[in-house]
């Protein structure tokens, strides 16, 4: 394998707490080392005002293979990360069958060898059939490779399946993933429930659907001594209840997906079947809090939220087209453009969010550069100006409402396991 010398960048590593000027060499897939700038290579890359971060690790992607090809695949799915300047994704098992069995498990890892992108791992299904009722067989499920089980996109509702998956992954140290939503409240909810979905006409989605199965989340988390993580929280009670939590050492993470703090409800008003998204893009207030949680620490991890829907899904009215937004492609971009050039986060903080955290969370062996570990690169560059265009995605889908926006901040090289893939 060749040898690559990334030169004069700035490296920006959480896990070291390293952030300076330096050059990093990439040899037979690992780190070979820091502070290499008189080591030959095969391959140089000059990096002068560049980031040199740890390979970004998205932990919420939708890649609807198997069952839903017509919105994404693995190999389109893989290849939009990269573009996005992912070099780990975790996948979630709402596909047809769902990922509930060793085999469904190992068909992803197949597809994604073959796709021989960025590295896919993935979260298997909490209850057998994502159906609520029964426990899959977790134990079989770690063994086949799963590092994280969740029902995707359907709350986990029933409390006693919640708490018994809280104890029992125990056993293996892995997260229970789930999404804070009391669906007794959000029944044909469209929007977040405010005054612009009064003035709409359209049905809400009250923020105490988040709020109170959040609450019942962290109590059973806490009572069990398990691993939750609150996926794609939006809600500024959510977010003091989550605070709480983390004075008494809960075992509690959360995340949030790059929408909610980047657009607001009033998206809405032109009634674009893109902006239809779950949790709903909130009121001014509720951003303003999240992204105050960013920075105070209460929420752990940035991930993309990536949910893929065929464009002819989407061509519908409001109340009848599906949620979902894609969002591998811009997820660092809006990062940067909202979060770091504002001054909210440092660069150092937001790898974190991006890499660091999303690893340790996970339990799987990425998010450093420390010499030894493996070669997975994103080199960013922090003053690139680029315009959103969804029709150049590498995604299989398009539903994204940003087009034509200005961002600042993309990858420009990513390299997996010692290999350039962009």
């Amino acid at each position: 394998m060749s040898t690559i010398l990334l030169k004069n960048g700035r490296l920006i590593d959480p896990s070291q707490q390293i952030d300076r000027v330096t050059s990093v060499l990439l040899k037979d897939g690992v780190v070979a080392s820091i502070d290499a700038g008189d080591a030959s290579a095969d391959h140089e890359i000059d990096v002068t005002g560049k980031i040199i971060a740890p390979g970004l690790i998205d932990m919420h992607v939708q890649l609807r293979e198997p069952g839903w090809e017509e919105d994404e695949a693995i190999a389109s799915g893989a290849a939009s990360a990269i573009a996005g300047g992912f070099t780990s994704i975790a996948c979630l098992p709402n596909t047809e069958p769902p990922l509930d069995t060793p085999a469904g498990i190992e068909y992803v890892r197949h597809q994604a060898n073959r796709a021989d992108k960025c590295n896919v791992y993935v979260i298997a299904c909490v209850s057998s059939g994502r159906k609520g009722e029964q426990l899959s067989e977790i134990g079989t499920l770690v063994e086949a490779g799963a590092v994280g089980f969740s029902d995707a996109s359907k709350p986990i509702s029933n409390p006693e399946l919640l708490r018994r998956a809280l104890e029992y992954t125990q056993m293996f140290d892995k997260p229970v993933l789930n999404r804070p939503e009391l669906v007794e409240l959000t029944h044909n909810g469209v929007m977040h429930d405010g005054m612009v979905s009064l003035v709409l006409g359209l049905a809400p989605l009250p923020v105490e659907a988040e709020e109170v199965m959040a609450a019942r989340d962290i109590c059973l988390a806490e009572a069990t001594g398990g691993r939750l993580h609150l996926m794609s929280v939006s809600c500024s009670g959510t977010i003091e209840i989550l605070r709480r939590a983390k004075v008494r050492d809960v075992g509690v993470t959360a995340e949030i997906h790059p929408c909610n703090f980047s657009l607001t409800d009033e998206a809405l008003r032109s009634f674009n079947p893109n902006c239809k998204v779950n949790p709903p893009l909130r009121s001014a207030d509720h951003l303003e809090a999240c992204i105050a949680a960013l920075a105070d620490g209460t929420i752990d991890v940035i991930s993309s939220g990536h949910a893929p829907r065929a464009s002819e899904k989407k061509m519908h009215e409001m109340t009848d087209a599906p949620f979902g937004m894609v969002s591998l492609e811009t997820t660092l971009g809006l990062t940067s453009t909202k979060l770091v050039q504002p001054g909210h986060l440092t660069w150092s903080q937001a790898i974190e969010k991006l890499s660091t955290t999303p690893a340790r969370i996970l339990g799987i062996p990425k998010g450093t550069l420390a010499v030894g570990a493996d070669a997975d690169v994103t080199v960013i560059d922090p003053e690139l100006n680029w315009t959103v265009d969804p029709a150049n995605y590498l995604s299989r889908s398009s539903n994204c409402p940003l087009s034509g926006w200005e961002l600042t901040g993309k990858a420009v090289h990513v390299i997996v396991g010692g290999v350039v893939k962009m």
